[in-house]
C-alpha cells in the first residue's frame, strides 16, 4: 500500500487497467492458464494495449534467452546473500558492452569466443561498452 504526501498523487494517475489471459501447452503435456493485470497511467485502445503487453514480452523473452543460452545464467547455482542479483547485473552489463560493439555482425557468443582470445577485441567491447554508458 502506498504510503505518505505522495501517496495519492501516485494513485490519481492510473488511467486504465487491463488484464490479459495466456494459454500454453508445452512438450510436456502439462497445459497452464495464466491471467496477468496491468495498470497504466497512458489511455490505450484495445490495440496499443494489446502491443505494449506484446512488445513487454517480447523484450523480456529475448533478454532472457540470451542470458540462458548464451552466459549460463539458469545453471548458475549461487544463491549466497545478493551475490545472484550482483551475478545478473553483470551478466547485463556485459551483453549490453557485447551489442554495443558494432564493429563485427555476429552473435554474442562469438564476439564473447572473440573477447576470451584477443585482449585487443576485449577492448574494443569496453570501449563501445563504456561509450554506450555515456550515452544513456
Amino acid at each position: 500500500m502506498l504510503r505518505g504526501s505522495s501517496a495519492g498523487k501516485r494513485r490519481s494517475k492510473l488511467i486504465a487497467y487491463g488484464v490479459t489471459l495466456s494459454y500454453r501447452q508445452p512438450k510436456n503435456g502439462k497445459e497452464s492458464l495464466e491471467y496477468r493485470y496491468y495498470i497504466s497511467s497512458a489511455a490505450l485502445t484495445k490495440a496499443r494495449f494489446a502491443n505494449a503487453v506484446r512488445s513487454h514480452w517480447a523484450v523480456e523473452n529475448s533478454l532472457h534467452w540470451v542470458l540462458d543460452v548464451s552466459m549460463k545464467e539458469d545453471e548458475c547455482q549461487i544463491y549466497r546473500g545478493n551475490a545472484a542479483e550482483i551475478l545478473s547485473g553483470a551478466r547485463k552489463l556485459a551483453l549490453n558492452m557485447l551489442r554495443a560493439e558494432t564493429t563485427r555482425k555476429v552473435s554474442v557468443p562469438r564476439k564473447q569466443k572473440r573477447a576470451h582470445g584477443s585482449t585487443d577485441y576485449l577492448e574494443k567491447v569496453l570501449a563501445a561498452g563504456l561509450v554506450a554508458l555515456n550515452d544513456i
